[in-house]
């Protein structure tokens, strides 16, 4: 019969004590007003928890060595005296000697502790997938075993798989488990798998049981917002505002949210705030931007969209274009100037076909805006250089060959644009004006009642009558 050794007390203390602490890983254009969308809050990440290098939860980690008798895993008097010596060798950092010792006695009769022991090693490497194969085969094991669902749900939120967390996180909730750090562990899975109503419960849990972990407001406050509840997100945001002022990331989520409260001038202030923390991201700039230009600002509209795209010089020009098609329609002719030039100046070179006829079709509604005719037909000649088929730069060409009164060459550039379907209507309208100005009624009437067939419009009805009346009184 196998004599049980005593355990010394400062032997036990010594080898959980001195354990290795877990260390974080670091994975790393319309006219109107435009109706604001409050942008979608960034993703949780896992990785950017202040969590993780909290020492209070290193030392909660550290102590999942120490069993919880109530519902905890059995041990022999010999699997015992082994855990020691492999305590020892964990404490002494001869971990490839704590494994070699664990492997000799594991099996499929053996203790859970050792399968989560193994686990335990595994996860502090960072070697996720030995871990996680440990942790299942202790619960499979022992399905009470709650430090091991623990754990397991710790490392499937390192991994970012929400789904699993969720199972194995409700899991140590069941089996009495429910600690703060849970909770709100539990609440982000459960907001990264769009569970909102399930994440605020858990996050309210988490901040009564640990009001002091900022990670778990944070979280509400996201929860909320995600909910289209902006009311309750800018009034938590607020009173985290007040206790951390320098967090731009609150002023950030406080202005999504007044922008859902259709707030639009204090979510601006945000904005701006956040910018001189050196906050700003991509979206809040061009939000920034949309704002001022439904207030016509035009001037600091621009400011921000150009802080935008020198913020990602090598991200996509869209938002600024469609901005200056914007400020194009609403006669913002200097604004749009600043803008397409700095457009060109970070872009220019990565324009695709389309971003660079873009541009050049607000040069020239530029060009005919400030009475530049040459330099519009310029810019018109070099759209339909690149596409052919452009039938709106085609109608421009024949509007200015008309204006200049060359009704030759007008003519054929109609024609060429009605032979384009999805400018035909137009093309015919603005070619039987044209022959209307010369007298042509009876010529013109084809092409109306073509372009009626097309595409009907009152307007257009009551000029194709007004023609034909004028047609029949000359006849």
């Amino acid at each position: 019969m196998t004599t049980s050794r005593p355990v010394p007390a400062t032997r036990l203390a010594l080898a959980l004590g001195a354990l290795l602490a877990l260390t974080a890983a670091s994975p790393s254009a319309a006219q109107d007003p435009r109706p604001l969308q409050p942008p979608a809050p960034d993703r949780f990440s896992a990785d950017d928890l202040a969590l993780w290098r909290d020492p209070d939860f290193k030392r909660r980690f550290v102590e999942s060595y120490i069993a919880e008798t109530e519902i905890e895993p059995r041990v022999t008097e010999r699997e015992r005296d082994t855990m020691l010596d492999v305590l020892e060798a964990i404490n002494e950092e001869r971990t490839d000697e704590a494994l070699k010792l664990l492997a000799k006695n594991r099996g499929e009769v053996s203790s859970a502790v050792f399968d989560f022991t193994v686990a335990n090693i595994h996860f502090q490497a960072e070697q996720y997938d030995q871990a996680i194969e440990a942790y299942e085969a202790a619960v499979a094991k022992h399905p009470k075993f709650r430090r091991a669902w623990k754990n397991l749900g710790l490392i499937h939120v390192r991994r970012n798989d929400f789904v699993q967390a969720k199972l194995a996180l409700s899991r140590v909730i069941e089996l009495g488990g429910g600690d703060a750090i849970t909770y709100g562990l539990l609440g982000m899975a459960c907001s990264s798998t769009e569970d909102e109503l399930a994440a605020e419960s858990a996050f309210r849990m988490a901040n009564l049981l640990d009001p002091g972990t900022f990670d778990w407001k944070m979280g509400m406050a996201r929860s909320f917002f995600k909910q289209r509840r902006y009311a309750d997100a800018a009034a938590l945001c607020e009173s985290m505002i007040a206790a951390q002022p320098d967090r731009a990331d609150l002023w950030l989520l406080q202005a999504n949210a007044y922008i859902g409260l259709n707030r639009p001038l204090e979510a601006a202030g945000n904005y701006e705030l956040v910018d001189r923390l050196g906050g700003s991201t991509v979206a809040s700039l061009n939000m920034l931007g949309d704002i001022y230009i439904n207030e016509t600002l035009y001037d600091m509209a621009v400011a921000a969209y150009v802080r935008a795209m020198e913020l990602d010089p090598a991200g996509s020009p869209d938002r600024a274009i469609r901005a200056a098609k914007v400020l194009t329609a609403r006669s913002a002719l200097a604004e749009t100037r600043t803008i397409l030039g700095r457009i060109e100046a970070l872009h220019g070179s990565r324009l695709d076909a389309g971003e660079r006829k873009d541009l050049l079709k607000l040069r020239a509604r530029l060009a005919v805006a400030e009475g530049a005719g040459e330099e519009e037909v310029a810019v018109l000649e070099e759209i339909v250089e690149l596409d052919p088929l452009d039938g709106e730069a085609l109608i421009l060409l024949g509007q200015h060959a008309a204006r200049s009164e060359d009704p030759e060459q007008a003519a054929f550039y109609y024609e060429r644009a009605a032979a384009i379907e999805a400018f035909e209507a137009d093309a015919s309208v603005r070619h039987a004006q044209l022959l209307v100005g010369q007298g042509r009624y009876v010529e013109a009437l084809p092409l109306l009642r073509r372009a009626q067939t097309l595409k009907p419009r009152d307007n257009i009805q009551e000029y194709l009558e007004s023609v034909e009346r004028v047609a029949q009184s000359r006849s």
